[in-house]
């Protein structure tokens, strides 16, 4: 009877209870593939360096979900010019005066130049080989040189290249002085040969037209050196000789252009100065600068004329002017090259 009751209440109790969800009927297995063994992960290969260099200035996305991928930008076409680096497209310029004491933004350049207090009336510019120097009146503030240096911005940029240019040029055109060694001559190529046998003094000369092209200068300088001679000695030797020829030719286009312009030179007198070519004074004496033996026989009249000039208009007006052109048309050409033949150097 204990049983019977008890079979009866677990019977009731399953009714009463919620169905459990039906379990699946098991489906028909097929029988298993033999898995094929994954390739081995390839390591990242190294891009080689162009492609690295290409990438240099990427910005790194920030750590975080993984976004999705932006549509990929066209590839450039093959031949393309690969694009700058960021720091050559953006970096300024920049000038300094190895004293320089302050700086400005002029431009796109950065500008540190020498500055100074004089006595004089206004603010002064003045761009040499070792950059910019800007003097100015004790009572001038410093605000107003720095709006002066914005307005004269375009002028000092153009006069800072050009002296940099310079230098480029002229490091470009160095010397070693030795048995071999070449340097212009009046516009030409010229070699010197060491010589034991020659003159101290030093002997030039001309080569024939085919000769000069076949050995690629116009004139040799042959020099009574052994060839084992310090580069000092070669040069002072060398100095010595281009001096003389300097002289001879100068006092030469001295007589050819005074007449013509109706003056009298009285003295000449050779200047070694680094960048003024030449000078005159009222009495007649002229100074001219005897590296202008490097230059073209044209050049070096220009010079001359300028400075004969002057015994007539000792200022540079347009009256000046105006006699130079009287007897070189072209001067302001031959101007022009002074600034842009590259000298040998001779400190």
């Amino acid at each position: 009877m204990h049983r019977l009751l008890q079979f009866t209440l677990d019977l009731f109790e399953r009714e009463r209870a919620p169905a459990a969800a039906p379990t699946p009927l098991p489906q028909p297995t097929a029988a298993p593939r033999p898995r094929r063994a994954a390739p081995p992960k390839r390591r990242a290969s190294t891009p080689p360096p162009q492609a690295l260099g290409e990438d240099l200035f990427a910005v790194a996305a920030p750590a975080g979900p993984t976004a999705p991928s932006p549509a990929k930008s066209p590839r450039r076409p093959t031949g393309a010019a690969p694009a700058e680096p960021l720091a050559e497209v953006i970096a300024p310029m920049a000038f300094q005066h190895p004293q320089a004491n302050r700086a400005l933004r002029l431009q796109d350049s950065t500008v540190a130049y020498l500055f100074k207090r004089a006595r004089r009336r206004s603010i002064g510019f003045v761009v040499g080989p070792d950059g910019l120097v800007v003097s100015a009146p004790r009572w001038v503030t410093l605000a107003e040189v720095d709006t002066a240096l914005l307005s004269k911005s375009a002028w000092i940029l153009r006069k800072l290249g050009e002296a940099r240019e310079r230098q480029q040029r002229q490091a470009a055109a160095q010397v070693r002085w030795t048995d071999g060694a070449e340097l212009p001559f009046l516009g030409e190529p010229m070699r010197l040969t060491l010589s034991p046998g020659q003159s101290p003094g030093g002997q030039l000369q001309v080569l024939a037209p085919e000769q000069a092209q076949a050995e690629g200068v116009a004139r040799v300088l042959l020099l009574g050196l052994p060839p084992q001679a310090a580069e000092s000695q070669v040069r002072d030797a060398v100095q010595a000789c281009l001096m003389r020829e300097a002289k001879a030719l100068f006092i030469q286009r001295l007589d050819h252009f005074a007449p013509q312009l109706g003056v009298q030179w009285k003295k000449l007198a050779l200047s070694n100065a680094g960048t003024r070519w030449g000078s005159a004074r009222i009495d007649g004496s002229i100074r001219l600068n005897w590296r202008l033996i490097h230059f073209s026989l044209p050049v070096i009249d220009y010079v001359v004329a300028h400075e004969l000039a002057h015994l007539r208009v000792m200022d540079h007006s347009p009256r000046f002017w105006d006699t130079v052109a009287s007897v070189l048309p072209d001067y302001a050409e031959r101007r022009g090259q002074l600034r842009h033949v590259a000298l040998p150097h001779w400190d």
